[in-house]
């Protein structure tokens, strides 16, 4: 007998021994019945005796035949075995931070979910800053999260790998009553001697606070003074409304009861988002949000300028890819 004897022709022979009918045992297999009699054919060739009696009216197993029906029993439930051992286990969930349950990381979030199979699933947490989510992801307690890559130290960013997904226009959150509130939307000029909070104090999102001081430099704008880490959203309006703050904000944001989302402009400020997630990470959830934010941002122009009035600093330009 052959050493290499394929299993596949084993099992051929097995469902034909136990159904002892060619069109059943095909059926059982998904095979066509004239390749289920090549197979047999073809083990009895390997194995040099007939296994089969066949007539017009039955089929019976030979003497052989019946001495190796639970021998190959015995090595298909073997194969079955190792195959099960060695099969790769269901992938665990991937966790994503998406900030706030609203936005730009969001919205990808729940374009991936629609791609993946139910087995496949995407977790969210809500971190708060992408300098505090790297350190999670880089230590394997979150997988993927989205913000400011540029202004990760370069030892942390060397862990990472990234993917541009928006350049998402800044806006100002004012007071009701605030005189720039009626405006449509506001020119930076307009902010000269205003004070914007902009979580500085807040070590988990030192890249916000540090797009904002950019921001704000040579334009008569102070940054608030440092403040503790605001946590939540519902915490964030209360501390928000209580200190009269105006804030500096994305075009999508949270809905703060008595304030006014207003875009910036002349120029308009850009927020530069990427998607990162650690280097060496292999995951279908991973390729779902990826070929998610490349078709939303195709669709939704998440990568164009806005003409030539937009503001963005250099070293975030050309981590985004944006050339001149």
């Amino acid at each position: 007998m052959p050493y290499d004897t394929d299993p596949r022709l084993l099992r051929a022979f097995l469902a034909v021994a136990e159904e002892l009918h060619f069109t059943r045992a095909a059926a059982r297999l998904y095979v066509a019945q004239q390749a289920l009699s090549r197979d047999i054919r073809r083990l009895e060739r390997e194995l040099g005796a007939a296994l089969f009696v066949r007539t017009t009216r039955q089929v019976a197993l030979t003497a052989d035949g019946a001495r190796l029906l639970p021998l190959a029993r015995r090595v298909l439930a073997a194969h079955d075995e190792l195959a099960a051992t060695f099969r790769a286990a269901p992938e665990r969930p991937l966790l994503v931070d998406v900030g706030v349950p609203i936005g730009t990381a969001h919205g990808v979030l729940e374009a991936a979910r629609e791609r993946v199979p139910d087995s496949c699933e995407l977790v969210a947490r809500f971190h708060s800053g992408l300098t505090g989510a790297a350190a999670e992801v880089a230590a394997g307690r979150l997988d993927v999260s989205f913000g400011r890559i540029a202004a990760l130290p370069p030892a942390v960013r060397a862990g990472l790998e990234h993917q541009p997904v928006r350049l998402e226009p800044m806006a100002v959150l004012l007071r009701e009553d605030h005189p720039l509130a009626a405006r449509p939307a506001v020119a930076l000029a307009e902010l000269a001697g205003e004070t914007l909070y902009a979580a500085a104090g807040n070590p988990q999102t030192a890249e916000w606070t540090d797009l904002a001081e950019r921001l704000f430099t040579g334009r008569g704008i102070a940054t608030a003074e440092p403040f503790p880490e605001i946590e939540g959203s519902q915490e964030f309006v209360r501390v928000v409304r209580k200190r009269g703050w105006s804030v500096l904000a994305s075009v999508e944001f949270i809905e703060v009861p008595g304030m006014v989302l207003r875009p910036l402009v002349d120029p308009v400020p850009l927020s530069p988002v990427s998607m990162v997630w650690r280097r060496g990470l292999r995951h279908q959830g991973l390729d779902a949000l990826r070929a998610s934010a490349r078709e939303l941002a195709e669709k939704q122009g998440w990568l164009a300028r806005p003409g030539n009035a937009w503001w963005l600093p250099e070293g975030d330009a050309r981590v985004m890819g944006i050339r001149g």
